[in-house]
């Protein structure tokens, strides 16, 4: 079940060949990196107005998912030292090269959802053939 915690991104180590893929799937499996990384590709966005976006996202559990994403270098935090304070968050650089990487991976799934539903049916009706 997932509580909407942040994943902590630092993969098991097994030697100092760790896979560096390992910690950014980990970082982008959580319920709410993926929809945080989507809005912000669309511009930089004040706290409230992501908290807005996202449906069923908590305060709380934004801020841990935004410090997480800063964390990594994803997205950038200004603090535009006004009072009352107004901070927006956008997508960093790395962040940028990221969404066209998520883009590619969305476009393969539009192109192979139904050959992975049409692989999930035939699995699905094996396992109910008797042996």
């Amino acid at each position: 079940m997932d509580s909407g915690q942040p994943i902590t991104t630092t993969p098991p180590e097994t030697g100092s060949d760790a896979c560096p893929s390992q910690a950014v799937m980990a970082l982008l499996a959580g319920k709410w990196a993926l929809p945080i990384l989507t809005e912000l590709a669309r511009g930089p966005v004040r706290n409230n107005a992501l908290l807005r976006r996202i449906d069923g996202v908590s305060q709380k559990v934004l801020t841990q998912n935004l410090r997480e994403l800063e964390r990594n270098g994803l997205i950038e935090r200004i603090d535009h030292g006004t009072v009352p304070p107004s901070v927006e968050y956008r997508l960093s650089t790395l962040g940028h090269s990221l969404d066209r990487t998520l883009i590619g991976l969305d476009r393969w799934a539009e192109q192979h959802k139904a050959a992975l539903l049409d692989a999930r049916v035939q699995h699905d009706a094996r396992r109910l053939e008797p042996e």
